[in-house]
């Protein structure tokens, strides 16, 4: 037979267990509540980040690699090398190329210096002809004066007909010399025509070989910048991934070998676009990230896509149709990591997440939210005591 006292303490035993997962209930459930009111959360959320992709910039037979999968590189480490024998060849061929060339535009310059000293000689030689043929038209004017002079005194029978002959022959001789004298100035001339075309082939010949030069520079930079390529570096600091090729692979220009991916990482969540009505930029943020639990990471937005993820996608959707039927969309939204993720674990693209965004300032300390629901529990606990003593004081024998 139960005793009073024994149904009393099972009595009281049942209103304390009562009262405490009453509290549990009411803590978590106002939690719950005030966090459904000020955080927008989803979990349609992946881990996002630059993924470098390493490829040739030349074609070639891989020489030498040195990194394997998932190794973490620094910026400047070497990655693999292409065998540059080929390439080496290439850039001694340019080097002679532009050697040649050197010694050709040093070729035609020395001709050019000849050509413009010849054109020098030859208007000299020209300005001395003018100047013959000038003295020479004087010298002729003189003496057909002269001869005018004797031939009028003759006539007069006061010169001698030796002086007249005399006088005659001097018009002939300095005539015949003036005649002389022009067509060596004309000849001179031909002359300096000839040397100074002579000068602009020369010129364009030195202009040719100058131009050479340059296209030959060119070429031997072109091949020293092909010959750099066949060691790769990595540009950044990360991890490899994706990683296709080993020593040995003849590879092509552009061929995608590795994947570089850094430690820059942030969360791109789709969240419904009911959701972004309080969603702004610069909303702080709290990231739980799957394979890391227990931690939470503090962040915020940094911005929203200007359209669905579905309109962006590769086959958008075609709502022109007749058997539409409205589905709410979902808006990626990029949050960005306030702060270095340092964990043990490697993160990555695609890792799942679950991001909460604050979206109001309305804040409960959990003492004041500890403190209401123990008052609440207690207050029910007080009530489940009243009623369960009224129903065993109703169920009691009369004594």
């Amino acid at each position: 037979m139960i005793t009073p006292g024994r149904q009393r303490r099972k009595r009281l035993i049942g209103v304390i267990l009562f009262t405490v997962v009453l509290f549990a209930m009411l803590f978590w459930g106002t939690n719950y509540l005030l966090r459904s009111f000020t955080h927008e959360s989803t979990d349609d959320a992946f881990l996002e980040g630059h993924i470098i992709s390493i490829s040739p910039k030349v074609a070639g037979q891989v020489s030498a690699v040195y990194v394997t999968h998932n190794q973490l590189v620094k910026t400047g480490d070497p990655l693999f090398d292409i065998d540059p024998r080929d390439l080496q060849a290439v850039l001694d061929q340019k080097k002679a190329a532009l050697a040649s060339a050197q010694a050709n535009q040093a070729l035609v310059a020395a001709t050019f210096e000849l050509m413009r000293t010849r054109v020098e000689t030859a208007e000299a030689t020209r300005r001395q002809a003018e100047a013959d043929q000038a003295a020479a038209a004087a010298a002729s004017e003189r003496a057909q004066a002269d001869f005018a002079r004797a031939e009028g005194l003759r006539q007069q029978n006061i010169l001698s007909q030796q002086d007249y002959d005399a006088a005659k022959a001097a018009a002939v001789a300095t005539a015949a010399n003036l005649k002389s004298t022009q067509e060596k100035t004309l000849t001179e001339e031909s002359h300096v025509k000839e040397a100074r075309q002579q000068l602009e082939a020369a010129r364009s010949a030195f202009d040719q070989a100058k131009a050479q030069i340059g296209s030959s520079t060119a070429d031997l930079k072109a091949a020293e910048l092909n010959l750099s390529y066949t060691k790769v570096f990595a540009p950044e600091t990360g991890r490899i991934a994706r990683k296709n090729v080993e020593p040995g692979s003849y590879v092509q220009t552009g061929q995608q070998l590795l994947a570089l991916v850094p430690d820059n990482l942030w969360v791109v969540a789709n969240f419904k676009e009911t959701q972004l009505a309080k969603i702004q930029p610069k909303d702080p943020v709290e990231v739980e990230i799957d394979s890391v639990p227990g931690r939470v990471f503090r962040a915020h937005v940094d911005s929203v896509q200007p359209g669905s993820g579905a309109r962006f996608s590769l086959l958008p959707p075609e709502n022109a149709v007749g058997n539409f039927v409205k589905v709410v969309q979902r808006v990626p939204v990029k949050i960005t990591f306030d702060e270095p993720l340092n964990t043990p674990h490697i993160l990555g693209p695609g890792m799942s997440v679950s991001p909460s965004v604050r979206i109001s300032d309305v804040r409960l300390s959990p003492v004041i939210i500890g403190i209401l629901a123990a008052l609440l529990a207690i207050a029910g606990g007080f009530l489940a005591w009243l009623l369960l003593s009224r129903k065993n004081s109703s169920v009691e024998p009369p004594q």
